[in-house]
């Protein structure tokens, strides 16, 4: 496994915690890993220890079952790095009162020099939640809790760890600093109701390496004032694919996607803003070295989104789309429209470049694409050959 490392991101390592003195077993905080007994008090109380050790402290769940019912974990008082290894498996309530109407099964918040790890499970078991999600139809719906919620963490690292069938998105990260994640395996079936696999939201210098997510959403979803982001070696399918948005105001910036796949998946790399919008923008974004397989849609700006019933007449969005690169991006579509801008009439897309682009349609017949108010330039391999306006 290669880990990258931007410059400028340090992750402080919790130096006593190879000592058994600043090992904090659930187990022994009332801990009991039979699949029954909620473990959410355990696991507080572990924590509470291990915050309070100077130097820090590692929380451990050993091999086994434990049930955790929904918590939150703050951090801001602890002493030192902390780290969260979970050798067996955290498994989510099925009862009601548990998966509906609550936004997080486990919340970490004002937590800084934290690693998430060991090898283990979180299972959402979201399929005795999943039929409560109406959102798409019912404005008034509750929510369904996401797996791993992370507010204003900031130094941290969350790797080699499964995320099983969450009820909504699997791991969510709202105004983070220096966010590392390396080797997630993320599973919910293709069909399970907005369980994408890690957004980001008002966050910058994040980092999502070597990691292989197949959902039921966008296997990774990047929202308003995400910036400076690092996304290398991912495999995506099944899944709604890549996605920066969907956007209503505010900016993204500094994103770059290389070395990935996606493999029957609804989108490829999607660009997506609501219409009408506030003014925002996108921009500085790079889409390198991807292959797509099977995917319905593998190239897409959508400036005219608009999820679900009760849209009205398309009107125009005032996001700014530019300085957006497509370079060396092959495989199959699905449909014959492999590349697809729709952009604002009043904010039209510049500074589009597609180069080596090889994209075949899986029917037979050449695939071709659709610009709307589209500006850019194309170069190299042109398959299928590029309407951009220069």
């Amino acid at each position: 496994m290669c880990y990258v490392i931007v410059v400028g991101i340090t992750h402080q390592q919790c130096s006593s915690c190879s000592d058994p003195s600043s090992s904090f077993d659930v187990n022994q905080y009332g801990g009991v890993a039979d699949g029954k007994t909620d473990n959410s008090k355990a696991f507080i109380a572990a924590w509470n220890e291990a915050c309070k050790n100077n130097g820090g402290g590692v929380v451990i769940f050993k091999k086994g079952t434990y049930l955790v019912n929904p918590l939150m974990i703050e951090g801001s008082a602890c002493k030192g790095p902390m780290e969260v290894q979970i050798q067996g498996t955290l498994l989510a309530s099925k009862e009601y009162q548990y998966s509906v109407g609550i936004d997080h099964w486990i919340l970490f918040r004002y937590v800084a020099n934290l690693v998430i790890s060991g090898g283990g499970t979180l299972d959402g078991q979201g399929a005795s939640s999943w039929p409560y999600n109406d959102c798409i139809k019912n404005k008034q719906c509750k929510a369904l809790p996401g797996s791993l919620k992370f507010d204003f963490a900031n130094n941290t690292k969350i790797e080699n760890i499964t995320s099983l069938n969450s009820k909504n998105t699997h791991i969510n990260c709202f105004a983070c600093r220096d966010v590392i994640f390396n080797n997630i395996h993320i599973t919910a079936p293709g069909d399970s109701p907005n369980t994408v696999g890690i957004k980001i939201g008002e966050s910058s210098n994040i980092q999502i390496h070597d990691s292989v997510i197949a959902t039921g959403d966008d296997c990774l979803a990047f929202l308003p004032d995400s910036r400076n982001i690092s996304v290398t070696r991912i495999h995506c399918g099944p899944g709604h694919g890549i996605s920066l948005g969907s956007i209503s105001s505010k900016s993204i910036t500094g994103l770059s996607v290389m070395n990935s796949s996606l493999v029957g998946t609804q989108n490829g790399v999607r660009i997506k803003t609501k219409s009408p919008s506030q003014p925002g923008s996108v921009s500085n974004v790079t889409f390198q070295h991807i292959q797509m397989d099977k995917v319905d849609n593998p190239i897409v700006i959508d400036q005219q989104y608009c999820p679900g019933s009760g849209c009205t007449a398309p009107k125009t969005s005032e996001i700014q789309i530019t300085d957006v690169k497509y370079i060396d991006i092959w495989g199959t579509s699905n449909t014959e429209t492999a590349v697809s801008f729709k952009c604002s009439e009043n904010k039209p897309c510049t500074k589009i470049e597609l180069r080596d682009i090889n994209l075949k349609y899986s029917g037979g017949r050449p695939a071709n694409d659709s610009c709307l108010n589209a500006k850019g330039v194309a170069s190299g391999k042109e398959n299928p050959k590029s309407c951009l306006q220069s």
